[in-house]
């Protein structure tokens, strides 16, 4: 019998054409390469256990990443977005739970770096936050501490539906919080979380409005924070996404991550924020495609040589799954690149069509991987399975699930500004 060719295969990176990268996002990208086979070894213990990987998050802290999107006269690398996108998916093809668990803390700091430098203030409220958020960027860059955004609370307000439930009460040098969150990944292991809540006017308790919202971080031991309920989810099992209970909390005035009044005008102005969980499944997508030829190819270590390439239902499946993470990749890409403040319409209309796309698109090549590999794809001790439950979350999770894209760009495609339906006669 002939020997086996050797090992020929080499994956994508993750923009498909590294030629189009920048130097730093070529540079950043192979930070994660290098640690990534690491996670990937540590991945099925995690996802079993649903215990957080803080391994992972130390050798973040170790490579610099935690402050990518830190400005670089804080001391960080100053990352736009395009490249922290780029840099999340390649940690989603190692370690999906990883990257989303990042991408919570890089979105702390993208609020108030980024997003904030492009939006209206007076020059005192200019002064005044970046006299703030230096604080909140040295115990990022100097002490390596872990920021967590910790929004959903189960109803219509992380969709931009209603006022945040949880309230902030304005008292002397700072804001006392009560409310709580769910789905709050990083809970235990970050020692901050980034809270949106509602600002309680005076005269106006429990009547508070979206323009009322107000973003805070709230110290992991501050007296009447609870972290409580259990992790037990479908996938993403490692993001320790568990419950937050806020009972009289006070944070100081340094505790704003935005200049009151300003969190409402951020989400109208910069809707890209709201899609940044989108890179980690574009990561997941790239890895499903990757192993599903490698092990058609029999290049997958440790797994006996037996060919399957030569089927043409399987390479039918391969070209199916190659032509989805294409276009997925391409509309992915496109919407990172344009994003900025105040998007015309339909750069907006096609962030919803690439959030869509991106979160069903990378659990359909999931399925075809799991279904061309056949009975080993269902395997624990292969990453197929996990990469099968991780890839169906995205499309549940708010700020924008599958449904929201849908009906938020079926209006648009419809209606204009303004417009309205016509009255019908009988």
């Amino acid at each position: 019998m002939a020997d086996l060719p050797a090992a020929r295969y080499v994956p994508l990176t993750i923009a498909g054409d590294e030629a189009t990268l920048t130097g730093q996002q070529r540079e950043l990208i192979g930070r994660v390469a290098e640690l990534g086979p690491g996670w990937a070894a540590r991945a099925a213990r995690h996802d079993r256990e649903a215990s957080f990987p803080h391994e992972n998050f130390a050798e973040l802290r170790a490579a610099g990443l935690l402050g990518i999107a830190v400005p670089r006269d804080h001391g960080g690398l100053g990352a736009d977005f395009t490249t922290h996108a780029l840099v999340s998916a390649e940690m989603g093809r190692w370690c999906g739970a990883t990257a989303l668990a990042f991408n919570m803390h890089v979105s702390c700091c993208q609020w108030s770096g980024l997003v904030a430098d492009a939006l209206q203030m007076t020059a005192a409220e200019r002064a005044e936050h970046g006299r703030i958020r230096a604080l909140h960027y040295a115990r990022i860059v100097g002490e390596g501490q872990l920021y967590a955004q910790a929004a959903s609370e189960g109803g219509p307000a992380a969709a931009g539906a209603a006022p945040w439930a949880t309230s902030a009460r304005r008292v002397d040098g700072g804001y006392v919080v009560n409310g709580r969150k769910v789905f709050a990944s990083l809970a235990g292991a970050a020692q901050w979380y980034g809270v949106p809540c509602t600002l309680e006017r005076p005269g106006h308790e429990g009547r508070g409005t979206r323009r009322d919202a107000l973003y805070l971080a709230v110290p992991a031991d501050a007296p009447g924070l609870e972290i409580h309920g259990e992790w037990d989810a479908l996938g993403m099992r490692a993001t320790a996404s568990r419950n937050l209970r806020f009972r009289d909390v006070f944070v100081p005035d340094e505790a704003r991550l935005l200049p009151e009044g300003l969190y409402h005008q951020a989400a109208a102005r910069f809707p890209h924020m709201f899609s940044t969980l989108a890179p980690t499944y574009v990561g997941i997508a790239q890895a499903a495609y990757d192993f599903t030829v490698q092990y058609l190819r029999a290049e997958v270590p440790g797994m006996p040589h037996v060919l399957r390439r030569m089927y043409p239902t399987k390479q039918f499946a391969v070209a199916e799954m190659r032509i989805k993470l294409e276009a997925t990749r391409a509309l992915f890409l496109q919407c990172a690149r344009e994003a900025r403040v105040d998007p015309d319409k339909d750069a907006r209309m096609r962030l919803y069509a690439a959030h869509h796309a991106v979160m069903e698109n990378a659990h359909e090549i999931c399925r075809l991987a799991v279904r061309t590999c056949g009975g080993q794809g269902m395997l624990k001790s292969l990453p197929l399975e996990r990469l099968f439950r991780d890839s169906r979350c995205g499309s549940l999770m708010l700020p924008w699930t599958a449904e929201l894209c849908l009906d938020r760009l079926g209006r648009e495609c419809l209606y204009e500004a303004g417009e309205g339906d016509e009255q019908i006669e009988a």
